[in-house]
């Protein structure tokens, strides 16, 4: 659709009028109004000359909206659609059509942002309470907060948390070197303006490290899963020595191993996503930390609790909002302003629909999958280096560019 011929009134269906709204009648009399004959000197006057062009813009005619989606449908046509194996912190998964429906595409859930008066909405705080409840229950853990922004900046946030709450005199944070490769660039990024040294190394020799803080993965990027027991003991002396531990988990791996809380450590972060929340091309994920109750008061973020209302009755209220823009910023104790609300929700609602053994089920066939590729591999001859795996392995002694160009060619993406 083009624009209007000169001096035609435009057509009120017309794309542009709708968006734009003015009429050449309406433009004279503003300008009459504010005492200007024509647009041209009103804007000579209004906008400073450094910053005016006198060469028109080249922008081509207006199209019509339906034009415009039959481009872009054209556009999408060319993609090509492909499997993602690549894992490290992302997976497809499969989100409940009562989900997608009813939450994912109803504005009540995905406008909201940051209400600044939340417990207005009891319906919401409930939903996010249900999901702090998950992530302890998986985590065996204290408390949750109300999700953050992703697992990367939790991480980070996790660090900062520990270096605050720790009297340990050393500014040096050892990282398992087999944490996911986005996570272990955040941290680099959020540490080095604080002064914070990140040491990585293997999970051998972090114990070793004189460190405020320790950051293990389980599993690692690699797929490895550690030894509960080995684990245990590195909390132990981390513990000893006044190193705050924190353990990077995975939601649905948490589901059959150990849980982070009953191994020992302070701290534990990880990314929502797998539990029903798409890729959407790379985000955004809801992430989660939860703590021990001694770190109740430094926990960024935001944490929905239970109290009771004027008469009594059961209540629901942000019982802790550490950065909200009415908190002084010197007392700030973390920079996270919201939360990551509708993905947490969907987290969470993902767990209901599922419940425990529901997730246990999926989290089984997981596991079987992978040990049915893990069987197949080495009887190839293959090196698998895990001795345990959930969801990734690693093979040593390929042509990894080869294996990569032949999964492209089945549509794998690894």
């Amino acid at each position: 659709m083009g624009e209007s011929r000169p001096g035609a009134e435009p057509r009120l269906d017309d794309f542009v009028t709708r968006h734009v709204g003015t009429t050449a009648d309406d433009e004279r009399h503003m300008l009459a109004a504010v005492g200007y004959a024509d647009l041209d000197s009103f804007i000579a006057d209004v906008v400073p000359a450094a910053v005016r062009s006198s060469v028109p813009l080249n922008v081509p005619p207006a199209v019509d909206e339906v034009d415009v989606l039959d481009e872009l449908e054209a556009i999408a046509l060319r993609n090509v659609v492909r499997t993602s194996l690549i894992g490290t912190g992302y997976y497809d998964t499969i989100t409940p059509p009562v989900i997608l429906r009813n939450v994912i595409e109803n504005p009540a859930w995905y406008t909201a942002y940051t209400p600044y008066q939340p417990e207005i909405s009891q319906g919401r705080l409930e939903a996010l309470l249900n999901f702090q409840t998950m992530v302890t229950e998986l985590t065996g853990m204290d408390l949750a907060n109300a999700s953050l922004l992703d697992e990367a900046t939790a991480v980070a946030e996790a660090i900062v948390l520990a270096r605050r709450s720790t009297k340990h005199t050393s500014m040096t944070v050892a990282v398992h070197a087999d944490v996911h490769p986005q996570i272990l660039a955040v941290v680099h990024t959020r540490c080095a303006p604080i002064g914070i040294i990140v040491h990585t190394c293997p999970i051998s020799e972090i114990d070793a490290v004189d460190a405020f803080c320790i950051v293990v993965a389980q599993p690692g990027s690699s797929g490895v899963i550690a030894p509960s027991h080995r684990l245990r003991t590195l909390v132990t002396s981390a513990r000893d020595a006044g190193t705050v531990s924190v353990c990077i988990t995975d939601p649905l791996a948490s589901t059959l191993l150990v849980p982070a809380g009953q191994i020992g450590f302070d701290i534990a972060v990880g990314s929502a996503q797998r539990f029903g929340v798409p890729m959407g091309f790379g985000g955004p994920h809801a992430a989660y930390i939860a703590t021990r109750e001694s770190f109740a008061r430094a926990l960024p973020g935001r944490l929905v609790g239970v109290s009771t209302d004027t008469a009594g009755r059961p209540a629901l209220r942000l019982a802790l909002q550490t950065r909200e823009q009415h908190i002084r910023r010197e007392k700030a104790t973390s920079n996270i302003c919201t939360a990551q609300a509708l993905l947490a929700n969907v987290a969470g609602f993902y767990a209901v629909w599922h419940g425990p053994e529901g997730l246990r089920r999926i989290a089984r066939r997981v596991a079987g999958l992978t040990a049915a590729f893990t069987s197949v591999v080495r009887a190839a001859g293959l090196d698998v280096v895990n001795v345990a795996a959930f969801d990734t392995v690693t093979v040593r002694g390929v042509d990894a560019d080869d294996v990569l160009r032949r999964a492209l060619a089945d549509d794998l993406l690894l």
